[in-house]
């Protein structure tokens, strides 16, 4: 079964031309929801849950204020802290019905809400109300932004869902990064880059034999680099899913659509 996916790193690349096996890898343990963990009144489930939260939504919030909202940077940064501050005090997360549709969903309506009523927002956040969440790198997101074209008339679900998508992969590829970085594996992170990402946006047209040129180790072990980062890729991609989908049912629709499996 074959995967094509969006992926940032530094900037937006494009679609990733091989495939990550669907078969290889175990799917992560089952565990607490998301949202019911952000429930919890222990202030350390908590937190770990509404940090996985924020990793991988925060991007697709702002970025979505932006394209979708037509919202200038300050004013999608305010929205954005706004918008993890009400999940963070459950007061948003409350509201949510597993039974109604699917998390991601839920939470995107949220931002349009949020959107909708952005004085009282803004009101809130001047009083000091909000929680400190520590944004991503607005200088990449922005570059990121400057070569897509926000519609009004694009469906709301669809930017949302491709902003999503590309903040899941960008996680879990920059997870694969830091693994292969502690475990001495950089190499074999700089072919699967070289070949599955920067190559695509560049319009480039690689072989193996040309990568095991350019990094002067056998054919074989370009083969076997690939798979491996590609495995990594993939392990992370559902360990994301599992952090923040709410229920079994809801983690195994996601992994259909994203992965095909």
């Amino acid at each position: 079964m074959c995967l094509h996916f969006h992926s940032t790193l530094s900037m937006e690349h494009a679609l990733v031309s091989d495939a990550i096996s669907a078969s290889s890898g175990a799917f992560p343990d089952t565990h607490r929801s998301t949202v019911d963990a952000i429930r919890s009144g222990d202030p350390d489930v908590r937190r770990v849950a509404f940090d996985a939260l924020a990793r991988s939504y925060w991007k697709p919030v702002y970025k979505y204020l932006r394209l979708r909202w037509h919202r200038d940077s300050q004013d999608a940064q305010d929205l954005t802290q706004e918008f993890f501050a009400r999940a963070y005090q459950k007061e948003m997360l409350e509201q949510y019905d597993r039974d109604r549709g699917r998390f991601r969903t839920f939470l995107r309506i949220c931002v349009d809400h949020l959107a909708q009523n952005e004085h009282t927002a803004a009101m809130r956040i001047k009083r000091g109300g909000s929680v400190a969440i520590r944004p991503w790198d607005l200088v990449e997101i922005e570059q990121e932004l400057s070569g897509m074209a926000g519609s009004r008339e694009e469906d709301p679900d669809a930017v949302f869902h491709r902003e999503w998508l590309r903040s899941l992969f960008d996680t879990a590829i920059r997870r694969a990064r830091v693994e292969c970085e502690r475990q001495g594996k950089q190499t074999a992170f700089d072919v699967f880059e070289r070949y599955d990402l920067l190559a695509p946006n560049q319009g480039e047209s690689l072989t193996y034999a040309q990568l095991a040129d350019e990094f002067g180790v056998p054919i074989t072990q370009v083969t076997n680099y690939l798979a491996f980062v590609r495995r990594r890729v993939r392990h992370h991609v559902l360990a994301v899913l599992r952090e923040t989908t709410t229920n079994d049912a809801e983690f195994a629709v996601e992994v259909r659509e994203v992965l095909g499996a």
